[in-house]
C-alpha cells in the first residue's frame, strides 16, 4: 500500500470518528435540505453527517394544513429525536421532531410552575365522559369534580371557556396532567370571606342573592361569603315556609343583625329593610274605615284579625256578633276572610279595634229585655257594647280570666 493511500485512509477513519452518535432522545439542530411530496422534511443533522426525516404532523403542535408554509429549504430546526430507521451508521436516517421538542419544553415549563405553586390559564377545548380536556401546550384533564365549587350538571358550559387551573399532578413521561379550576374558586371565595368579614358590621343594609332555602331560612351568598335570614326575619307578616315567598337566584336587599366573625357566622334580615307594617296606619285604616281581614289567631276574649301584612287587630268577642256566643270558636276558624269595621286606631301602640257585628244587621229578636226587679241591690258589672271604649281591646280581666280557665282546666284533667 502507498504512503497516499495510508494518509487517506487514516483521514476518513479520523473523519468517521469525529461524527457524533445520535441517539434516541437527543436534542439535535438539523438544516432543511427538501421538502417532499409525502408531507416530509429531509433535514441533515449537524455534525453527524446523517439524515433525519420530520413527518408533517411533527413539524408543530398545531395541525398543519400546508407544509410548504411552515418551513422551506435552508431553514434550521431544532428537533428531538423520536427513533432510528436503518441500521448502518453512514447511510442511517432517524425520526425526527418539532413537535415532541416543544412539548418537553412546555412540560418543563409547567414542571416549574408547579413545583413554585403557581397557577396555569388555559382553554377548554373538549368535554369527555368525567371531565374537560384543556389545552395547556400540552393535554390536560379536569375531572368533573375539580370543574367548579358546585354540582354541574352539564360541562358543556366550560367548552371554550379560557379558566385558571391548580396543577394537581403532573407526570411528564405519561404525558398526564390533572387540573383544577375548583381549587381557583375555593381559593376566591375564601379570600373574598376573608374581606367582607372583616368590614362587614351590623347595621348595614347591603344586596345579595338567595343561595339555598331551608325550612328554617334562607342563606343569602353576599358576595364570597353566605348570612342567614331567619324565617322570622324574611317578612313583617307570619312566613311559613321560607320557599313560599323566596326562590334561589332572587336578588334581595338586606339588614345585618350581627357578625361573628369566630364562628363565621352573619345574621341578616330582609323585613327590617322593608316599610314598617304601622306606618302610616292611620291613613290606611282610618276610623269607620270598612277592610277585609284575615283571622290569624282566637282566642277566649276574641279574634286578632290581620288586615294589612304584618298588621293584626282585636276583635273584642263582644265584637263579633249581635247573639251571644261563649268562645269566638263557635263562629270563627283560621285563616277566615272577614269583613271588620275599624273602631279605633293607636298607631305608637300598634294598635286597632275592630268590628265584625258593626257591618252586620242588628236582629229584631235582639233588643234587650227589660231587667227584673229584685230587692237586693244591683252588682257593679262592666258590660259590653258598641259603645264601650274598650271593646275592642285586651282587658287585664280578659288576660287574667283566659289564665284562670286554663288553670282550671288542667287542674280538673
Amino acid at each position: 500500500m502507498s504512503e497516499n493511500n495510508s494518509n487517506e485512509n487514516n483521514d476518513l477513519l479520523n473523519a468517521l470518528n469525529s461524527i457524533d452518535t445520535v441517539n434516541v432522545g437527543d436534542v439535535v439542530k438539523g438544516e432543511v435540505l427538501a421538502v417532499d411530496d409525502d408531507k416530509q422534511v429531509i433535514v441533515g443533522i449537524e455534525g453527524t453527517g446523517v439524515e433525519g426525516v420530520v413527518p408533517q404532523k411533527e413539524l408543530a403542535a398545531k395541525p398543519v394544513d400546508d407544509i410548504k408554509d411552515v418551513v422551506k429549504v435552508g431553514d434550521k430546526l431544532d428537533l428531538v429525536v423520536i427513533s432510528k430507521i436503518g441500521n448502518d451508521k453512514e447511510g442511517g436516517s432517524y425520526l425526527l421532531s418539532v413537535r415532541r421538542l416543544e412539548a418537553r419544553k412546555i412540560w418543563d415549563d409547567i414542571q416549574k410552575e408547579y413545583e413554585a405553586g403557581k397557577t396555569i390559564t388555559a382553554p377548554v377545548t373538549q368535554v369527555v365522559k368525567g371531565g374537560l380536556v384543556v389545552d395547556a401546550g400540552v393535554r390536560g384533564f379536569v375531572p368533573a369534580s375539580m370543574a367548579s365549587d358546585h354540582f354541574v350538571e352539564d360541562l358543556n358550559q366550560f367548552k371554550g371557556e379560557t379558566l385558571e387551573f391548580k396543577i394537581v399532578e403532573i407526570e411528564p413521561s405519561e404525558n398526564r396532567l390533572i387540573l383544577s379550576h375548583r381549587a381557583i374558586l375555593e381559593t376566591q371565595k375564601a379570600a373574598k370571606r376573608e374581606e367582607i368579614m372583616a368590614t362587614i358590621k351590623a347595621g348595614d343594609v347591603v344586596e345579595g342573592t338567595v343561595a339555598r332555602l331551608t325550612n328554617f331560612g334562607a342563606f343569602v351568598d353576599l358576595g364570597g361569603v353566605d348570612g342567614l335570614v331567619h324565617v322570622s326575619e324574611i317578612a313583617y307578616e307570619r312566613v311559613e315556609k321560607p320557599s313560599d315567598v323566596l326562590k334561589t337566584g332572587d336578588k334581595v336587599k338586606v339588614k345585618v343583625l350581627s357578625v361573628d366573625p369566630e364562628k363565621d357566622r352573619i345574621s341578616l334580615s330582609i323585613k327590617q329593610t322593608l316599610p314598617e307594617p304601622w306606618d302610616g296606619i292611620e291613613d290606611k285604616a282610618p276610623e269607620g274605615a270598612v277592610l277585609e281581614g284575615t283571622v290569624k289567631r282566637l282566642t277566649s276574649f276574641g279574634a286578632f284579625v290581620e288586615v294589612f301584612p304584618g298588621v293584626e287587630g282585636l276583635v273584642h268577642i263582644s265584637q263579633i256578633a249581635h247573639e251571644h256566643i261563649a268562645t269566638p270558636n263557635d263562629v270563627l276558624k283560621t285563616g277566615q276572610k272577614v269583613q271588620v269595621k275599624v273602631l279605633e286606631v293607636h298607631p305608637e301602640a300598634h294598635r286597632l279595634a275592630l268590628s265584625i257585628k258593626a257591618l252586620q244587621e242588628k236582629p229584631a229578636s235582639s233588643e234587650a229585655a227589660p231587667a227584673p226587679k229584685t230587692d237586693s241591690k244591683p252588682a257593679q258589672t262592666q258590660t259590653s257594647s258598641d259603645d264601650d271604649d274598650d271593646a275592642g281591646f285586651i282587658t287585664l280581666g280578659d288576660i287574667i280570666g283566659d289564665q284562670l280557665k286554663n288553670n282550671d282546666s288542667d287542674s280538673n284533667d
